[in-house]
């Protein structure tokens, strides 16, 4: 005779109910008749409904201790999405169980019993009762859960809820007359800038937004093979079209709107002919390198879209255009160029391999010596160890340098555009370093925002650059400057709350990953997904 063991505990039980569903999962169904499908799949059906149940209580729970801050998240959506690894609409409805079991109980309770209601239904008939009023909600649910045992479809109890409604407005005009029905529209962008919008509209929008549709989704015609949802999908983009074309709608945030043109090096170069401009660059960079050694001395001193073709020369005839110019670096000529620089150091210096430690060479740098080692061996581990970080110096700094020659005001990237773009496009550069300065100028913003996109947050943030603020990865008081490369976009929660408020230290990567960790010790990376998502 055979016996299951009882789980321990709620864990233990969770371990177990995943333990029996992956065998079922990774099985063959092919084989199996249809009947037997069919009751699994109402088996399964029945196991979602509890599921639900048990993960609205949850979060429910989760929410009411604030747990998505000990993760730096926001809210429980936030946590959802990126803790859990679902999309935003996954995250909504669980967000729904979870209003289910705060504000519903009669409906949770039925949904946790599995075969009353399932998940769906049960969060509809919320949608229903919510315009019902409070004092009346409770009572409502439990005749529609009781009509739901009886056995009535949707349709049945759409139709109890409808005259619950009626009932209770008679009695109290005032309530229930629709103010408070859920409405909103929520467009989210997907693969190459594809928009799916979600929402709930009131009576009145609906019939406005049919009218539109309806009025410009005609068919072009007997060859006009568009569906009709493609055909709404036109209409749609016309309307918006004609409106932003009526000079109606308000500035954004008080500006015109923005064109930022992308120019790559690459296209610079090809269009300077006979490369006469590369040429004419290297010989005055040429000249102010010689009267700068001459003179020994050196003066000091937000939601966008990509357009391009048609629609971006569309949008630019009324918009301040700013050009960007972007480039690529090719690692096999960095490395060339390093060894290049080496070569030309060793021919004028006159310096041999093994740098003079008079000189201040390797045998003056302060390298660890691995433990064991003696003698000779101590030494020249240590010899080795002071060239590896002499070397990565070296490295860093020609990698600068090459930055400065191509980019900034006098770089050649500047100095194509200025010579071979037109009017509207030549306009002069501006420095991506200002030094220190509390000031974060117009134009480093803008940058931040196009190379960020949204919160840089090493937990995930969605909050788009429009909605963030530039931050100092090295704090301006510990000497940090204000460059491009030393400012990240952070949105308003992570930037104040997180990291100033909540005192987590964040700490940017020369690779371009980072991390923040927690007063108490915890540690989030933006380059280590959890060990199992979801």
């Amino acid at each position: 005779m055979c016996t299951a063991a009882v789980p321990a505990g709620a864990d233990e039980a969770l371990d177990l109910v995943e333990s029996l569903l992956g065998p079922l999962a990774r099985a063959d169904a092919a084989g199996l008749p249809a009947e037997v499908m069919a009751r699994r799949l109402r088996a399964l059906e029945r196991i979602d409904a509890v599921g639900a149940a048990l993960r609205g209580r949850y979060l429910a729970a989760f929410d009411a201790q604030d747990g998505p801050v000990g993760d730096g998240q926001r809210n429980v959506r936030a946590w959802l999405v990126h803790c859990t690894r679902v999309t935003k609409g996954q995250a909504g409805e669980h967000l729904a169980v979870e209003r289910l079991a705060r504000d519903h109980p009669v409906l949770h309770a039925a949904l946790a019993e599995g075969w009353v209601l399932s998940r769906s239904v049960a969060l509809q008939v919320a949608r229903w009762t919510r315009a019902i009023p409070g004092e009346c909600r409770a009572g409502a649910e439990e005749i529609v859960v009781g009509a739901a045992r009886a056995g009535a479809d949707l349709r049945a109890l759409a139709a109890i809820c409808a005259e619950i409604r009626a009932r209770a407005a008679e009695a109290d005009p005032e309530e229930g007359s629709g103010a408070d029905l859920d409405r909103g529209v929520s467009l989210d962008t997907t693969f190459e800038g594809a928009g799916v919008v979600h929402g709930d509209l009131t009576p009145e929008c609906t019939a406005m937004v049919q009218a539109v549709l309806d009025a410009l989704s005609a068919p072009a015609g007997g060859g006009d093979l568009r569906t009709r949802p493609q055909r709404y999908h036109d209409a749609l983009a016309e309307a918006m079209r004609r409106l932003l074309a009526s000079g109606l709608l308000p500035q954004r945030a008080g500006q015109p709107v923005k064109a930022l043109v992308h120019i790559s090096l690459a296209d610079l170069l090809d269009r300077d002919g006979g490369s006469a401009l590369q040429d004419t660059w290297i010989a005055g960079y040429r000249a102010r390198w010689a009267a700068q050694r001459a003179a020994a001395s050196v003066a000091t001193g937000d939601g966008g879209a990509w357009l391009e073709g048609d629609a971006a020369r569309a949008v630019a005839c009324d918009a301040m255009i700013v050009p960007v110019v972007t480039g690529d670096i090719d690692p096999g000529a960095v490395e060339e160029l390093i060894l290049l620089c080496v070569r030309y150091h060793r021919l004028r210096t006159g310096t041999p391999d093994r740098t003079d430690s008079q000189d201040g060479g390797p045998d003056s740098c302060d390298a660890v010596v691995p433990a064991g080692l003696i003698g000779r061996a101590a030494r020249q581990a240590q010899q080795a160890a002071a060239v590896a970080e002499l070397l990565a110096g070296l490295e860093q700094q020609i990698l600068g340098t090459i930055l400065q020659v191509v980019s900034g005001p006098g770089g050649v990237a500047s100095f194509l555009r200025r010579n071979l773009l037109g009017q509207g496009l030549n306009g002069p550069s501006l420095p991506l370093d200002v030094g220190q300065t509390d000031d974060i100028p117009v134009h480093l913003r803008r940058l931040v925002a196009l190379r960020d996109q949204t919160c840089q947050y090493p937990g995930g943030c969605d909050q788009p650059a429009s909605g963030c603020e530039a931050h100092h990865v090295v704090h301006r008081a510990d000497g940090g400057r204000t460059s491009l490369g030393n400012l990240k976009d952070y949105c308003w929660w992570h930037h104040h709350v997180v990291l100033h408020q909540l005192g987590w230290t964040l700490t940017a990567h020369p690779d371009g990953t980072s991390q923040v960790t927690s007063p108490a010790g915890k540690t989030i990376r933006s380059h280590s997904p959890p060990p199992r998502p979801g």
